[in-house]
């Protein structure tokens, strides 16, 4: 489904005031019932994450940690088993599983002999039993679970729908009796940066000739596209990986309903 730019900004100004939550979620489609639930999650996802990179270096500065990792210790202290570590996250805007992260490493550098190293760190991420301390590990737990748009279950989502959304793409492609060479063809043939699809022979879509197709399993909005090109788009082109990407017009078709 496509939107217009002014249906998009709509919807991006209906979330510059709303916490990123399930029930924010839920009041969004209520909003706006004509848009599917996964074009409202993938914008209010990148929006969310668009405030958390101009947000981010304040929650980081020292004293901003040890202002959170106290009020952590003091909640935690009147009450163990409340959500003291979410609400602190939704109470100074900044996304639960990053909240989590920070009070995790202050915690490790008190209670560890040398600074934790990020794989460790993210290992007890993904799996919280990891964590030295019952309680916090309840807190980070219910940190991770509640995250809508951070964290290593919103990673693995994320991953499970663009194999999807690329599984539906080569079975699309295979229907239409398309000739094509996929990632793992391109990389064998000893190409480090490659589209997911690369058609052997060009299509015509709505005027454009197709030669080369990259599935992105989310909201194509102007920010978006923009880091795209910079960081992918371009390369195809200008490199000309195979013979099909040296043209004078190329277009990105994306696989989801947006």
């Amino acid at each position: 489904m496509i939107l217009t730019k002014a249906q998009y900004d709509e919807i991006a100004q209906c979330l510059v005031s709303v916490p990123p939550t399930r029930q924010s979620l839920r009041k969004l489609k209520q909003t706006f019932p004509s848009q599917s639930q996964a074009t409202l999650l993938s914008i209010f996802s990148q929006e969310y994450q668009k405030h958390i990179k101009r947000t981010h270096a304040k929650h980081h500065t020292s004293e901003a940690i040890e202002t959170y990792y106290q009020r952590y210790l003091n909640g935690v202290g009147r009450n163990g088993s409340a959500p003291v570590l979410l609400e602190l996250a939704n109470e100074v805007d900044y996304a639960p599983s990053l909240m989590a992260r920070i009070i995790l490493e202050r915690f490790l550098q008190d209670h560890e002999e040398t600074p934790p190293s990020k794989s460790v760190i993210n290992s007890m991420l993904r799996d919280p039993s990891q964590i030295p301390d019952g309680v916090l590990a309840n807190q980070v737990y219910q940190c991770i679970v509640n995250d809508c748009c951070y964290g290593p279950l919103v990673d693995c989502i994320k991953h499970a729908i663009g194999h999807e959304h690329e599984v539906l793409l080569r079975d699309l492609l295979l229907e239409k009796n398309l000739s094509f060479l996929d990632e793992d063809q391109l990389r064998a043939k000893g190409y480090d940066k490659t589209p997911d699809f690369i058609l052997q022979v060009p299509v015509a879509v709505e005027g454009h000739i197709i030669h080369w197709i990259e599935s992105k399993a989310s909201f194509g909005d102007e920010c978006s596209h923009h880091a795209y090109l910079h960081d992918q788009f371009w390369s195809y082109w200008n490199r000309s990986c195979c013979s099909h990407l040296a043209t004078r017009s190329s277009a990105r078709l994306q696989t989801d309903q947006h």
